[in-house]
């Protein structure tokens, strides 16, 4: 095998034979002229030179081989699990490749199916949130019988009492006006409180894209955000995906919400060629690394979701500057050969 051992081994006998090959030639021919300090000068420094080159080329080579492995491994580290190292037929790193190549198979069969684990687990959780709202929307019905339709009876039976009131008794007319109007602001609140439970905010048949174009802009409006929002996607992407995106871009506004004090949010979701991309970025009052403990529930879950798809966040904050939250997950555009 034509390792490094014996490339190294060669170059060590290239530089030998050269320089043995030199020396006899100048003791057999130039025998007169080694008397000359000059003549020896030039001679040790020609030496040098073609020794010095020829390690400069093999260091060189070798430095090469080196960067295409250091190059091969921040591709896997920034998810582009399908980076491959090309073997030339005669390869003195023929070991090392091999070894990335085959942990860089491995590795990207592993988050594939780590993704697909995930994207059925995402399938399954949404079929039991579906089965868990239909339960919640009994319990709103039981809600709305109970508290709004009662309080409605109520208004309703002294409204119809208030014309006797006012012919027999106009003084106590103004506690009934009272009571009425305490009544129906409480049954109002009331009724807001079970629509905005009610109103689905799902992907149910429309795509991600789709979802967010309708549901961005309401819900910054209803909290008084300046929303931006920026959705480059030119392929399909699974269910699963668009799932948990959609529940972290959910999470993700909502710390904004409760947290930031921001007055503009943007939200951009894009593809490279083996990730897709969310950014949640907001001009609030943001946060140290020291405060994330303290109300870390919201990050935690958003890891969460993205661990399940074999992908990961990234939260960049500072007192002041806004907080920034990317969330990258892996994009595999075919099949794993095993």
């Amino acid at each position: 095998m034509y390792n490094m051992k014996w490339q190294l081994l060669n170059y060590f006998l290239i530089s030998s034979l050269i320089t043995g090959s030199s020396i006899y030639v100048v003791l057999e021919y130039f025998k007169d002229e080694l008397n000359s300090w000059e003549f020896r000068l030039w001679f040790v420094a020609a030496i040098l030179i073609v020794c010095l080159s020829i390690g400069y080329f093999a260091t060189r080579r070798w430095q090469r081989k080196v960067d295409q492995l250091h190059l091969a491994m921040l591709e896997i580290s920034k998810g582009n699990f399908s980076s491959r190292i090309e073997m030339e037929p005669v390869e003195p790193f023929l070991y090392l490749y091999e070894a990335f190549n085959t942990m860089a198979a491995a590795v990207e069969e592993r988050v594939h199916l780590l993704q697909k684990f995930g994207e059925a687990e995402a399938i399954r959780d949404q079929e039991l949130t579906e089965s868990a709202v239909t339960e919640e929307r009994r319990r709103l019905a039981r809600d709305l019988h109970d508290t709004v339709s009662q309080e409605l009876f109520a208004i309703h039976m002294s409204a119809s009492s208030l014309p006797k009131i006012l012919e027999r008794n106009p003084d106590a007319a103004p506690n009934v006006m009272n009571q009425l109007i305490q009544m129906s602001h409480h049954a109002q609140k009331q009724m807001r409180g079970l629509i905005s439970q009610l109103r689905p905010i799902e992907l149910n048949d429309m795509s991600l894209q789709e979802a967010l174009e309708k549901w961005f802009p309401e819900y910054c409006r209803a909290h008084e955000l300046q929303g931006q929002l920026d959705v480059v996607l030119t392929g399909a992407i699974s269910e699963a995906i668009e799932h948990q995106f959609f529940l972290i871009i959910q999470e993700g506004l909502a710390n904004v919400v409760k947290h930031a004090s921001a007055n503009q949010v943007r939200l951009a979701i894009y593809e490279r060629e083996h990730q897709y991309v969310l950014q949640l970025q907001d001009d609030g009052q943001g946060f140290e690394r020291s405060e994330i403990p303290s109300a870390s529930h919201g990050l935690s879950t958003m890891r969460e979701r993205a661990q399940k798809l074999g992908g990961e966040v990234e939260i960049d904050s500072k007192l002041g500057t806004g907080t920034r939250v990317r969330v990258r997950i892996p994009r595999f555009t075919g099949l794993i050969n095993g």
